[in-house]
This record gives C-alpha cells, sequence and structure tokens, in this order.
C-alpha cells in the first residue's frame, strides 16, 4: 500500500473527483498503467495496453465504475508511442486519439507488425530470444486495436473535459521521442507516462537523459497530490525523486566508463545498482548506457536492440 492508501493491484482506482487509474501489477515489461478522466458526460483516457485483450478488460471495468462505455469516450491521449500503451486505441471507436507529434511519427515505424515478427524469430535469437519470451510471452500481438493519433500536437495543449482543464505537455524526447505528462491541475493530477517507473527500472531508448531529469523536475514543480506512473503503483513527489536520482546516478556513473574507454557490456556489468537493486528489471541497465554512450558519442544511430535484449538476458542472469 502506498503512502495514500491506494492498493497496487489490479484494476481501477478512483483517486478521487472523476479521476481514475488503471493498474496491472507487477509493472515490469509490457505490465502498464492507464488513466481516466471524467467530468459529467464528457470523458478522456489516458493511454491503452498492450493488447486488445487487456484492454477490453479494462474499458469493461471503466464502464462499470464511471458509466463510461468504450464507444463514449471522447479522447484519448497516448502519452508516448510504445506499443503497451496504444494497441488498445482501436476500440474507442468515436475518440479523438491526441499525440505528439514526434509520438506519431514514432508510431507509423513501429507497427504491431514488427512484434509479431521479432515474437516469431524468437526460436532463432539464442539468449535474447529466450529473454524476449519471458518478457513478452503472455501478450497476444495477433490480437491488437491499433489505430494512429487522429490530432497531434508539439509543445503544449489545453484539452477540456466538461469543466475540468486538462494541460498537455511535451517533454520528449526522454524515455522515448515525443513523451508528454497529462496534468489536471484543478484535481492536483498528473498521469506521466513512461517518464515514471515506480519501483521499476527506469528505461531510456531515447534521451537525452538531461530532458529526462528536467521532466522529473517539472513533475516536482507541479506539487501534485495524485502521480499515476506508466508502470507500478501510484506514487507521490518522493517517488519522483528517486527516479530522478536514478537518471542522474547512471549519468555520472556510465560517463565515467565512457571516459575510461570501456564497452556498454563492461560499462553495465560494472556499475552497481546499490540503492536501486531491490527494483524490477535492474538488467535495463544496459539499454540505457547504450544510449548514454550514443549520446555522449553524438551518435543518432539507432540502438540495436536484438543485442541489447541478449546483453539483459546475459545480465539478469549473471550479474
Amino acid at each position: 500500500m502506498n503512502k495514500q492508501g491506494w492498493r497496487y493491484e489490479k484494476g481501477l482506482v478512483e483517486t478521487g473527483n472523476g479521476i481514475y487509474a488503471y493498474l496491472q501489477p507487477d509493472g515490469g515489461w509490457g505490465w502498464s498503467n492507464a488513466g481516466l478522466v471524467v467530468d459529467g458526460d464528457q470523458s478522456l483516457l489516458v493511454d491503452t495496453l498492450f493488447d486488445a485483450r487487456l484492454t477490453r478488460e479494462m474499458l469493461l471495468a471503466m464502464g462499470d465504475a464511471a458509466g463510461i462505455q468504450a464507444d463514449k469516450i471522447n479522447t484519448l491521449v497516448n502519452t508516448h508511442a510504445n506499443g503497451d500503451h496504444t494497441h488498445g486505441n482501436g476500440l474507442c471507436s468515436s475518440a479523438e486519439i491526441i499525440a505528439s507529434a514526434a509520438s506519431a511519427r514514432e508510431m507509423e515505424a513501429f507497427r504491431p507488425e514488427a512484434l509479431n515478427k521479432l515474437i516469431a524469430a524468437i526460436p532463432q535469437l539464442g539468449d535474447a530470444g529466450e529473454y524476449l519470451q519471458q518478457i513478452f510471452g503472455a501478450f497476444d500481438f495477433n490480437d491488437v486495436a491499433e489505430k494512429l493519433p487522429t490530432k497531434t500536437f508539439s509543445g503544449e495543449l489545453a484539452v477540456q473535459v466538461g469543466d475540468k482543464n486538462v494541460n498537455l505537455i511535451e517533454v520528449g524526447p526522454a524515455h522515448t521521442k515525443g513523451d508528454v505528462l497529462v496534468y489536471v491541475p484543478q484535481d492536483k493530477t498528473v498521469f506521466t507516462g513512461d517518464i515514471l517507473f515506480i519501483d521499476g527500472t527506469p528505461l531510456m531508448w531515447a534521451g537525452p537523459v538531461a530532458n529526462w531529469i528536467e521532466a522529473c523536475e517539472l513533475i516536482i514543480r507541479m506539487q501534485p497530490d495524485v502521480i499515476v506512473p506508466g508502470h507500478g503503483p501510484v506514487t507521490d513527489v518522493a517517488g519522483v525523486k528517486q527516479v530522478q536520482q536514478y537518471l542522474a546516478y547512471i549519468d555520472v556513473e556510465a560517463r565515467r566508463r565512457y571516459d575510461a574507454g570501456m564497452s556498454v557490456r563492461d560499462a553495465a556489468m560494472d556499475i552497481a545498482l546499490t540503492d536501486y537493486d531491490s527494483w524490477i528489471d535492474g538488467e535495463r541497465i544496459a539499454i540505457n548506457v547504450d544510449t548514454l554512450f550514443r549520446e555522449y558519442a553524438g551518435n543518432t544511430e539507432p540502438p540495436r536492440t536484438i543485442e541489447l535484449f541478449a546483453l539483459m538476458a546475459d545480465i539478469k542472469r549473471n550479474k
């Protein structure tokens, strides 16, 4: 149970005044959170889930609790492009789907078909394949309801939900290329997408790290009472500071090893997780170090994903 008294259990939590969080323990790979903002007959959904089955289950729970049916949801905001936040979009048939322009471009490049091809290739991928099966085997990428955004923005966008003002604030690139915070100021609530992983290791696909640290600082300055992360339990400002401190820590530790001429593999194996070793998915240090090394070098090439999954498998097994 967290500070506010909300248990971290699967399902819908009403945090007050028409604000809901949908939680999926344990918050690891693919087990993302979502949110709902309701005022009168108006509604805004924050993210969908990794496949259509999970999203249907969530939408039914929201319908039962808030009286908002999937086909009546007015607005859907995708906080970023990853499939565990978008693969149920098409189930909200009447919703205007909003994302940052950078996220929309990323969604077009990474369709569910790519995940299916990756899963089909698992037997040929060795250690990387075994790891992929462990983290993604529970999801059905043949049952998705993909739909691209119908409206995009850059910077900030104000959305009205009944009498509630909802501010969409682009803080990426950080976790991905176009991360967005969904802030409901009158209810002192923010849905962060994957800017926050609580009790789980943050995952930096894009960077730069300074943007992500500043995104955390922005959340802290908001002084919200309710913070719904992309993964993990509902949190408070102290939880945001822990994520911020992790990012600063790995930046310092990775930079030392980059300057010493170490490889990504050796650096990822060498960095001690110390205060963060109780967080799940600690092997993500491999992706974080790789992204930081490319940032330090000014290398704009995309990550070598399969190699990184193999390295994560190795770290999980041996570190």
